[in-house]
């Protein structure tokens, strides 16, 4: 690592004290041109002591940064996590108060993977998780960013929890027996109007590809995946922006419809 953990603290706190205020701060790679992605970690960890401090209970994971155009825009080649707490998770059809609880959001469309056993790496396969999975859902994850502008480098967004919003989970649970989660396409409509198609395979050439990552990187952390767990296996459709009074509805082949409208 390369910042001490007074540097990590404040940074934690900043990006904390941020996303409760809804402003922004200068991108962490500009404030410490140093910070590794070990250390962005650490300092997602300290925003989320906070929250959990606050009385949120975590439940879940989300795996960002799983399609080539994303790596492409953050110059990486691998994903990254965040977590999930009770208070970021909407049901279907709900009202979203981005005027009062998000920054600058924008929304995606993906499958959210809700597990029955527990996970743990190093060594887990894709049979593994397909086991430990009781259910995929439908899902929007409404991103956003307490870096100013949008304005970041991976470490930026991983110390920033991934830039994780909200999720919206839909109207649907099926087996991932029962669905190719690689060739399952998805079509996502903004106001009524469509602004996106894709696929199962743009996370990583299928989600159970991410989940599989996400569980043997967390190994390496001592981190287990736990039945009852929501994860979100990443996008498959650009981003869009969203504000209060948009609405946006999607609908994934084999497995169900999500929607969501903007307060």
């Amino acid at each position: 690592m390369a910042l001490d953990k007074q540097k990590i603290t404040h940074f934690g706190d900043a990006l904390y004290e941020s996303m409760r205020a809804r402003t922004t701060i200068a991108p962490l790679t500009e404030q410490a041109p140093e910070i590794t992605i070990e250390d962005a970690y650490q300092i997602s960890l300290r925003m989320l002591e906070r929250r959990l401090a606050d009385g949120e209970t975590m439940i879940g994971k989300k795996i960002g940064v799983t399609s080539k155009v994303v790596m492409d825009m953050l110059n990486v080649r691998q994903p990254d996590f965040g977590f999930l707490t009770d208070t970021m998770v909407y049901g279907n059809s709900a009202e979203v108060p981005a005027s009062t609880t998000l920054i600058q959001p924008k929304a995606e469309g993906e499958i959210a993977f809700v597990l029955k056993s527990g996970l743990q790496g190093p060594g887990v396969t894709n049979a593994d998780v397909i086991a430990a999975t009781d259910f995929v859902m439908p899902c929007f994850e409404i991103v956003d960013s307490r870096i100013k502008d949008w304005q970041i480098k991976i470490q930026d967004t991983i110390a920033d929890n991934a830039s994780c919003g909200a999720i919206v989970l839909g109207d649907k649970s099926v087996s991932p027996l029962d669905i190719d989660l690689s060739t399952c396409g998805i079509v996502v409509s903004l106001n009524g109007a469509v602004v996106s198609t894709g696929a199962g395979a743009a996370a990583m050439g299928s989600p159970v590809n991410a989940v599989t990552w996400l569980a043997n990187t967390l190994g390496a952390y001592g981190i287990e995946l736990k039945a009852g767990d929501v994860i979100l296996s990443g996008s498959l459709v650009p981003l869009h922006s969203v504000k209060p009074g948009d609405s946006m509805h999607m609908e994934i082949g084999g497995i169900g419809q999500a929607s969501v409208r903007f307060v």
